[in-house]
């Protein structure tokens, strides 16, 4: 096929895609914080939707995967328009992964309302951390929405800030279990959730990066692009 790639139509299948993107978003959004509100407050019920949801994240991956790849075969796009979908389908998969980041988060829940008297305020240990985050997350969103590359690149630089603080709370829970082996076990789970967290962070990491790189034509994963970018 070798129709004008910047019809209407097209442009109108890729603005479907987006918007469906988006929606998933949405809901690992939502997954991500019900998860730790159910590790914050032992609601059995809440953790069990969050694990439950993750149905749904898993079919619009599907979906949406096929969807790009018809659409690849249909309109053959080249340069900016093929950039676009490649990065989509790697949003995809990372949204994908934080659903699953936050069914582990769910599921640690769902198990540690059978512990009593815990030495550990396991919810005080990662609130920061999941707000950060929750945060990068929202943003790498709207960034993605807009094609923002430079709200993108200043995110990119917020995901060491997750990383230095997660690196505080895993010496801080070892010092605990080393202290008090009372604390070992639910020290681990916090240890569980925490880096669960993290790993949604480097997944909104990578969703700015292939901003950068829809709107740049870059490909800036391991290498010194934000920090040249931010001293300039």
């Amino acid at each position: 096929m070798t129709g004008d790639h910047s019809s209407k139509q097209y442009d109108m299948d890729l603005e479907t895609i987006r918007s469906r993107v988006l929606q998933m978003g949405g809901l690992v959004e939502n997954q991500f914080q019900d998860a730790i509100k159910s590790f914050r407050t032992g609601d059995t019920g809440l953790a069990q939707q969050v694990i439950k949801g993750d149905e749904q994240v898993n079919r619009l991956e599907v979906v949406l995967d096929d969807t790009c790849n018809h659409l690849i075969v249909k309109r053959q796009p080249a340069a900016n328009d093929l950039r676009m979908v490649m990065s989509t389908v790697k949003v995809i998969t990372d949204l994908e992964r934080i659903g699953d980041e936050a069914v582990k988060i769910a599921r640690v829940a769902a198990n540690s309302h059978e512990r009593t008297g815990s030495l550990v305020n396991q919810s005080e240990f990662v609130r920061g951390l999941a707000e950060r985050a929750a945060e990068l997350l929202h943003e790498a969103l709207d960034a993605f929405a807009r094609r923002d590359e430079k709200q993108a690149t200043k995110l990119i630089a917020k995901d060491a800030v997750i990383d230095h603080e997660y690196s505080i709370i895993m010496r801080s829970l070892i010092t605990f279990m080393m202290e008090d082996p009372r604390t070992i076990s639910v020290a681990l789970d916090t240890m569980w959730v925490a880096k669960a967290i993290e790993r949604i962070g480097d997944h909104a990491k990578n969703i700015a990066e292939y901003v950068v790189y829809v709107v740049e034509g870059k490909d800036i994963r391991h290498t010194d692009y934000v920090a040249t970018k931010l001293e300039q």
